[in-house]
């Protein structure tokens, strides 16, 4: 299995069967410990196991949660990354980032960051882009991070507001470009 990392285009199929293999793992795990305990006819060895199988709930419970919260969103067509990659030269850009706020679940398929704002296409139409982009600029703020945020529903308006976009626009080696993409990553499930 090829290794991705955050906001690289396949990351979303790549991170969720990988966690999909941790979790199975646990529950398997879990499985034997509460096997064990029946072919044992020590009640201290029984008890122990128990709790072993209980507090190995938690760790995998932790992984399943966010798992499950982001299982609907998969990796977009290779089409789609095909067309956002000719204009790689207006900025940094991002893919398959899955944020979440308290009040949803915001997937992300391409990500611009530019010096004039950070643009982001989410083909999942049912998202609220008003409480998104204020999530995200509250985020952007605490990090003393002051950029235009807009997030399209729409694939033809994102791509139109890419190619208007001037090419090249930011230093390379920018701290201010360098901390936003660290921030969207560490916000990314």
């Amino acid at each position: 299995m090829k290794r991705y990392t955050k906001g690289q285009y396949g990351y979303r199929d790549y991170h969720r069967n990988k966690e999909l293999i941790k979790i199975i793992i646990g529950a398997f795990l879990i499985a034997i410990q509460l096997l064990l305990r029946e072919f044992t006819n020590n009640d201290s060895a029984k008890n122990i196991l128990t709790v072993m199988a209980v507090l190995s709930v938690l760790p995998v419970a932790n992984i399943a949660v966010p798992i499950l919260a982001a299982f609907k969103y998969r990796t977009s067509s290779k089409d789609f990354y095909n067309q956002v990659t000719a204009f790689n030269n207006r900025g940094e850009f991002l893919y398959d980032l899955v944020l979440t706020s308290k009040e949803q679940v915001i997937p992300l398929e391409a990500v611009v960051i530019h010096e004039t704002g950070i643009y982001a296409y989410c083909a999942y139409k049912k998202t609220d882009t008003v409480k998104a982009e204020r999530f995200l600029t509250q985020m952007l703020l605490r990090h003393k991070l002051d950029r235009e945020i807009k997030i399209f529903l729409d694939e033809k308006i994102f791509f139109n507001r890419i190619r208007s976009l001037k090419t090249d626009a930011w230093d390379e080696g920018s701290s201010n470009l360098d901390q936003t993409v660290s921030l969207l990553k560490s916000l990314s499930i």
